[in-house]
């Protein structure tokens, strides 16, 4: 099923000449491993950020460490500025993020284990006769269950079925 979704997410952007971007913390680059694990992928892949650390976060794709401090790294506010971030560093058309806690520990009452944040961000027109863009974002939260591989894996593929869903 997920090489069906990315056969897709591949066709619909080299049809339409745009590249994806991602940014990833739980799941350590997996995302960004299947996608460049097919062939032909720099042609719709454009960067992967692994964002692990918090400070990464904030180095790598401008994220305000007060943002991490009030809603806490786990938190669809900062996966949306973990995706806006992609965007505005890189030359990605769409970009996906996801931070989680993928166990075995890591987990509180409010936040378990298996508590997985996405944002999927990207570039509307303003007006169809305009070049001014717009960011866009949208944001979800997940709960997986399993063992930390389990978790990573539904986290990278629930966020490339999503990412074909709002693209398309």
């Amino acid at each position: 099923m997920i090489e069906t979704t990315l056969d897709n997410l591949a066709d619909f952007c080299i049809k339409n000449a745009q590249q994806i971007a991602t940014a990833e913390s739980c799941t350590g680059g997996l995302v960004a491993k299947l996608i460049t694990d097919r062939e032909g992928s720099s042609q719709w892949f454009e960067r992967g950020f692994v964002t692990y650390s918090n400070l990464s976060k904030e180095q790598m794709l401008g994220l305000e460490g007060q943002l991490i401090n009030d809603y806490g790294a786990v938190s669809e506010s900062v996966a949306e500025a973990m995706a806006i971030g992609v965007l505005q560093h890189s030359q990605a058309h769409y970009a996906l993020s996801i931070t989680g806690i993928a166990g075995p520990g890591g987990g509180t009452e409010a936040k378990p284990v298996g508590t997985v944040c996405f944002a999927w961000a990207y570039y509307d027109l303003i007006a169809a006769d305009s070049a001014a863009k717009e960011i866009k974002c949208i944001s979800n939260t997940q709960y997986f269950s399993g063992d930390r591989q389990a978790v990573r894996t539904q986290s990278a593929h629930f966020s490339l079925y999503r990412l074909y869903e709002i693209i398309s």
